[in-house]
């Protein structure tokens, strides 16, 4: 693998300075609203070797990201979390349903969902980060069940951070509620929004450009608008590859996806030269992207609640890295599409940049009934419980032709993160992994709030 020892990182919108990871790291979003990619991408060979242990490709692909913007211990430090917070050497184990249908099991850290693999390493490269600044980091984020927990989890206590947590009320399971607030965690604040999650995310945009919340602080996200996230996801792609040994290059990597991050995730790891074959993107009935690739429209609606929660997005936000790259790094272009978007809630996607998107990414949209149904047809035919996320991504992998290479969808949370799904499919409910236990009787702690920057801040400011 090859990178240049201070790998600087550019914004998608073009009218920002470029920066180093840390910078990325520590502003979550560019201050022309854009999001930061890599200026050019590092080289991921020799990255997916069948012998490389989890940490060691961590180590390996997160060292050609951050250059020297941290002292290589930090990297290390934060690769080691997937050795000590995960069981087994692999932590994302990948494991084969029936002749060349496979799911990669992202569901094995401490809360239980994929979202832990970067989330714990992030955790310490940020503390690494604010090592000996003197000043303090206020990191916002948005969530639909799983991001928020993986957040509190990791930045808890962390000395010299705190955490503000937005979720949409009654729109996450039972089990992702209690994880996010019953920590007792002093530095974290939980708030509960009147709206959808793209409200959440809209007010976590807001936080970020707002002059007064950063005048005596540094202000980022942990969403996957943050690079850090990203560059976290992109090594279990590798892991997959590694097993794969030989079939890799004809493998597709079929992604439930919301935000559209882990589905970027894979693109940036195909980009940077890891065999694959294809990626597909698999959404719920909230399905702005497949109708966006499907029509060349995409528009903005109301996001309606579904068995697969933390899916229900309508405005996923890395679909503008992934515009930025298929119309040839064109920020002029970036710029004006999703300018007009957050205007107008729908923008026309010009022909030659529609072609470009669909050569990278394809995505389809997966009923209701068809997840259920998919639950019950993989404990009946393999004997396995998934998750309705899981369910969305198995669902479209099934329908895929198998005979010129191996199918993989991605598991992204523990069943009994959502029992009430699992056991409407099966009549039973899910079995909890140690992570989830004790959960209930603790005391919560969150606020609840309007879905308006002014009721957020005032949360902020009461603190």
């Amino acid at each position: 693998m090859t990178a240049s020892p201070f790998p600087a990182y550019i914004s998608t919108r073009g009218a920002a300075p470029s920066t180093d990871f840390v910078g990325a790291l520590l502003a979550g979003m560019a201050p022309d609203g854009g999001l930061y990619v890599p200026a050019s991408w590092p080289d991921l060979q020799g990255a997916s070797g069948q012998s490389a242990s989890a940490a060691a490709r961590a180590n390996a692909i997160l060292t050609a990201f951050v250059g020297d913007a941290l002292e290589a211990d930090a990297v290390a430090r934060a690769s080691a979390r997937l050795t000590d917070r995960f069981p087994g050497p692999e932590a994302t184990p990948l494991v084969e349903l029936e002749p060349g249908l496979f799911v990669l099991e992202l569901f094995h850290g401490p809360t239980a969902a994929f979202k832990d693999y970067a989330m714990q390493m992030v955790a310490v490269l940020a503390e690494a980060a604010m090592a000996g600044r003197g000043e303090r980091l206020l990191l916002v984020t948005a969530t639909s069940g799983d991001t928020g927990a993986a957040a509190v989890r990791a930045f808890g206590g962390v000395d010299r951070i705190d955490l503000v947590v937005l979720h949409p009320l009654g729109r996450v399971s039972p089990v992702q509620r209690l994880q996010m607030t019953t920590t007792g965690a002093a530095n974290v604040l939980n708030l509960a929004v009147r709206g959808d999650f793209d409200d959440c995310q809209r007010l976590v945009k807001g936080l970020l450009a707002d002059p007064g919340l950063s005048a005596d602080r540094r202000v980022s996200s942990v969403n996957s608008i943050n690079w850090g996230r990203l560059a976290g996801q992109i090594p279990y792609y590798a892991s997959a590859a590694g097993a794969l040994g030989s079939e890799a290059g004809k493998a597709t990597y079929v992604v439930p996806t919301g935000n559209f991050g882990d589905a970027f995730a894979g693109w940036g790891a195909r980009r940077m030269g890891l065999p694959m074959a294809g990626l597909i993107a698999a959404t719920n009935r909230n399905d702005a992207l497949a109708r966006a690739l499907d029509t060349g429209v995409y528009e903005r609606a109301t996001a309606s609640p579904t068995a697969s929660v933390s899916m229900d997005v309508q405005a996923p936000s890395n679909f503008e890295r992934l515009v930025f790259e298929a119309s040839g790094r064109d920020a002029d272009l970036t710029r004006g599409l999703f300018g007009d978007f957050a205007r107008d809630g729908r923008v026309s996607l010009p022909g030659e940049l529609l072609a470009a998107l669909r050569r990278e990414v394809s995505a389809v949209s997966v009923s209701e009934a068809d997840t259920a149904q998919e639950i019950a047809r993989t404990w009946a035919d393999n004997g396995r419980v998934i998750c309705p996320h899981t369910a969305v991504a198995l669902h479209a992998a099934r329908g895929l032709d198998r005979s010129g290479g191996p199918v993989v969808a991605l598991s992204t949370a523990h069943p009994a993160k959502f029992p009430e799904a699992v056991e409407a499919a099966l009549g039973f409910a899910p079995e909890r992994p140690p992570q989830l236990e004790g959960l209930e009787g603790r005391t919560e702690r969150f606020e609840t709030v309007e879905p308006t920057l002014e009721a957020v801040l005032a949360a902020i400011g009461s603190r």
